[in-house]
């Protein structure tokens, strides 16, 4: 049983995993492993926070349709997701697990988001076009007419200004009579057209939730109650979305939901706009108000992120006081956790308080993110260890500038670990280290450990190069260019996984600090004759 089940009081239908904030690449790691965990004991279906309909572009991919992988992530994810490299990973794991199992039992990927930014959103004339073609009705024309020019609808000055805001001219209200009266026909059509209309449902819901959408925009309201308002109808939108996934997923079992903290907790959101405290209910606080102890929820807890540049919080903070144990994440019940201080915060992450803990039912801590440097410090902290960092004063090519080098001794021809952020072109390229934030540490394991982690020789490699996906995260994989002399590799490996590179830092550290020692008896008792 997954561990994080363990805690909960009762098993939930919906479980909801926060993150404080975006952009820490920890959070979604270790929610790959959670949902792939999850999986083994009915949790077939994953919700985050990203556009519903760009979603089923996402899902296709994940159900094995030939949809190209670079297509499932730009298009497949809303708010510029898909460039996360553990997004990419989530949607290859969902497939692989997908392979050859019958429908009933596969995994199935949903957005909830609604189809806009809190700052922008779209005209609702691809939808509404989308839907028509599912029908087969011709209203290009009218809905042509009535949108008229894109841009008076994403001009981001709309969304704050009532005056400049379409969403309650005549032309909008024509639109929402026409969105609600493509859903009824979608109803009417249900008997016979099962297949694709499940995908034609989200895309009338999505257009209807953009001209709601627009049509809060235009409300004249103060600029502090006009944000709240906002916020508001789109954890609405998010929590209808939720609530229709649950309505489809009822049937195979329960859902887990990923979103920023704020979308998740059962208490109000809250923010100081112009002196000011505004608040709204968000996503989580009307699912929770609705489906009572059917919904649970992890909420997400940051120590330092490099990532993001947030420093290591002080000892008398909740997230403070959550990592003086250990230094690996973490899930703790939240009647566990005493009083402490409130962090600071400057939006970037928003801290753990007394409510926030006291409406979770668990909270994961992340002790810190992990980055090339946070590594180094961990492989120069062993005995001996020095560090070589490529630059122009030290004869490196300009693609290799960065990439670190640890050596045992002075002889420096071969270093039992690396850690490389660039691809080298034509030689070692299936990483994609290229990919903001990436990096890779690499690994002298020798032939034995090699053949222990991998069931054949570093000299079999070849054979086998087939069977690797070396861009995945988390993941031990033979290096793509050294295997054949015993290295291997790992691709920003998160903190969970902490320990486990610890013992692989120590066979290939101990390898080294045996041919210093070699070394260093051959030049004090030089062989005769030499």
């Amino acid at each position: 049983m997954p561990p994080l089940l363990d805690l909960l009081a009762v098993s939930p239908d919906l479980l909801a995993l926060g993150e404080p904030t975006h952009g820490e690449s920890a959070f979604l790691q270790l929610r790959n492993d959670a949902f792939l965990s999850l999986a083994k004991h009915g949790y077939l279906s994953i919700a985050v926070e990203s556009d519903r309909a760009a979603g089923l572009i996402a899902d296709e991919f994940v159900q094995g349709a030939a949809v190209p992988l670079d297509r499932a992530l730009s298009e497949g994810f809303s708010h510029g997701f898909g460039t996360a490299p553990a997004n990419r990973d989530l949607l290859l794991r969902m497939r692989e697990w997908n392979a050859g199992r019958p429908a009933a039992e596969r995994l199935t990927f949903h957005g909830f988001d609604a189809p806009l930014e809190l700052a922008n959103a779209p005209s609702p004339r691809r939808h509404l076009t989308l839907v028509c073609d599912f029908l087969g009705l011709d209203r290009s024309a009218e809905i042509d007419d009535l949108v008229g020019d894109e841009a008076r609808w994403s001009d981001t000055a709309a969304i704050w200004e009532p005056g400049r805001s379409v969403g309650r001219s005549t032309d909008a209200r024509a639109l929402r009579v026409l969105a609600n009266d493509l859903l009824t026909e979608l109803y009417l059509r249900a008997p016979g057209t099962a297949a694709g209309w499940p995908a034609a449902f989200v895309h009338a819901t999505s257009a209807v939730a953009l001209l709601r959408y627009h049509a809060a925009a235009a409300a004249p309201l103060a600029p502090e109650e006009r944000f709240a308002r906002l916020a508001a109808v789109r954890d609405a939108l998010m929590a209808e979305n939720l609530l229709a996934i649950r309505s489809a997923e009822a049937h195979r079992g329960p859902t887990l939901v990923f979103a920023h903290n704020t979308h998740l907790q059962r208490q109000p959101g809250t923010m100081t706009l112009a002196g000011t405290e505004v608040s709204w209910a968000g996503a989580g606080a009307i699912v929770a108000s609705l489906l009572g102890d059917r919904y649970a929820v992890i909420v997400g807890s940051l120590g330092a992120s490099p990532a993001l540049g947030i420093e290591a919080p002080a000892a008398s903070t909740y997230e403070g006081r959550l990592q003086q144990e250990t230094d690996i994440p973490r899930y703790v019940p939240a009647s566990d956790i005493g009083p402490a201080e409130q962090r600071s915060h400057d939006y970037r992450y928003f801290p753990l308080d007394r409510t926030t803990i006291e409406h979770a039912d668990v909270v994961l801590h992340i002790p810190t993110g992990v980055d090339a440097a946070v590594l180094a410090d961990r492989i120069v902290a062993l005995p001996g260890v020095e560090q070589v960092v490529a630059s122009e004063d030290s004869g490196s090519p300009e693609a290799a500038w960065g990439d670190r080098f640890f050596f045992v001794g002075p002889d420096r021809r071969q270093p039992f670990a690396t850690i490389v952020e660039h691809d080298v072109p034509g030689f070692d390229e299936a990483a994609q280290l290229d990919r903001p934030g990436v990096f890779r540490l690499n690994l002298d394991l020798g032939r034995s450990e090699f053949e222990r982690r991998f069931g054949f020789p570093p000299k079999a490699f070849e054979d086998h190069r087939d069977e690797y996906d070396f861009a995945r995260l988390d993941t031990l994989t033979p290096h793509p260019g050294y295997a054949l002399h015993g290295f291997a590799s790992i691709v920003m490996p998160g903190p969970h996984l902490l320990p486990e590179i610890d013992r692989l830092l120590a066979v290939a550290h101990g390898r080294a600090v045996d041919r210093h020692e070699r070394a260093a008896r051959r030049a004090a008792d030089p062989q005769p004759g030499a």
